[in-house]
């Protein structure tokens, strides 16, 4: 009887759910908005993740992530999102490798060795400039969708430098180039600089380099800057959003597999 196995990466923006069967194979991935209950957001995309794949809405393994990972029922334990991301990252592309993942409030490098084993990470201050939270807050200041500023920055021939890193000062100084005239495309481009910009800052992106988040999914310009900044190979998932909860659905079958007799 074959077996399937569940991660959740519960995170302040979205959860995201994967499903896969004992060979490692993607069975199903859903994406929801978080909501005000990890919980009951989390209980909703298992559901929809058996659904999804066929499968009875029976108990399975689950393993969990995110700022969210402990506030949901019915797991087998959680990991941080260090763990996850790296571990989801190298069973897509190996190692040695530097994880780069843009997230909601924070961003996270990891970087790990030829055998998958993680030998640096850091994570952004506290503050929200340079995550998705930046782009959201400047599209709301601006009237536009993110899907917008992107469509935009990808038009631009040059970047108007934004040269604040508080979202909130950001904001504004966007607002004075507009008053005075400067290149709206530009500026779009400008503020996904400025996101390359403060990521590049907390440490050097050697090896091959994995983009990974909600960020890089919708907003593939942040791919075409990294990939002009820096001269390694960049490599992007084709669903770079569910690489977390992939990294936890592998250890859950990790954990399956140690305690088979």
């Amino acid at each position: 009887m074959s077996k399937y196995f569940a991660g959740l990466d519960l995170g302040s923006s979205f959860v995201k759910g994967v499903l896969l069967d004992e060979d490692r194979q993607v069975l199903a991935q859903v994406v929801e908005r978080t909501g005000i209950s990890f919980a009951e957001t989390g209980k909703k995309i298992l559901e929809q993740l058996k659904t999804q794949a066929g499968l009875p809405q029976t108990a399975l393994p689950v393993v969990s992530t995110g700022i969210g990972r402990n506030n949901v029922a019915a797991i087998e334990f959680s990991k941080p999102e260090i763990n996850c991301f790296g571990k989801g990252s190298f069973f897509l592309f190996g190692g040695p490798c530097t994880v780069v993942d843009i997230g909601g409030q924070d961003n996270k490098i990891i970087k790990l060795d030829s055998a998958g084993k993680q030998i640096f990470f850091r994570m952004n201050r506290k503050c929200a400039a340079g995550t998705v939270s930046f782009l959201e807050e400047i599209a709301f200041k601006l009237n536009l969708k993110t899907s917008q500023m992107n469509q935009m920055a990808s038009q631009a021939t040059a970047a108007v430098p934004v040269g604040s890193y508080c979202t909130v000062f950001a904001a504004t100084e966007i607002i004075h180039h507009l008053r005075r005239g400067e290149n709206t495309e530009g500026l779009m481009r400008g503020v996904y600089e400025s996101v390359t910009k403060r990521i590049m800052e907390m440490a050097t992106l050697d090896e091959q380099v994995i983009l990974t988040g909600g960020a890089i999914a919708t907003n593939p310009v942040l791919v075409d800057l990294f990939k002009e900044k820096i001269p390694n190979p960049v490599q992007v998932p084709a669903a770079p959003q569910f690489v977390g909860a992939l990294g936890a659905a592998l250890y859950a079958i990790e954990a399956s597999e140690e305690s088979a007799p």
